[in-house]
């Protein structure tokens, strides 16, 4: 376990907060050296927008490059008939129900937005 870690729930559908808030951070989180790692969890609204929206699309392989990761819930992935999609995005695609259950019992750095 990381001790300067954050995660970022992402279940956001709205691109203006997508970009200015979620991504952004989570870019900037790393650049500036606020966080050593920063995985954001892509989950609900957000899994159909990042597979729809090239703007998203170009700010998520900005943020990877920066040093984020990204990984998709895999229960909203198949409920939303868009697994193909986000694996076809290069994007990790799992389950995140018991390890966010974790995360927050262990007091662990989480924004959910």
């Amino acid at each position: 376990m990381e001790k300067n870690e954050l995660f970022i729930l992402w279940t956001s559908g709205d691109p203006v907060t997508s970009e200015n808030m979620v991504l952004m951070y989570a870019t900037n989180g790393l650049l500036h050296s606020y966080w050593d790692n920063v995985t954001v969890i892509i989950w609900g609204a957000s899994a159909k927008l990042v597979t729809e929206n090239e703007a998203i699309q170009l700010k998520m392989k900005i943020a990877r490059e920066a040093g984020v990761r990204f990984s998709a819930c895999v229960s909203c992935a198949v409920n939303l008939g868009i697994r193909d999609k986000l694996e076809a995005l290069g994007l990790e695609v799992r389950p995140w129900g018991g390890p966010l259950t974790e995360i927050i019992k262990n007091d662990r750095k989480l924004i959910t937005v």
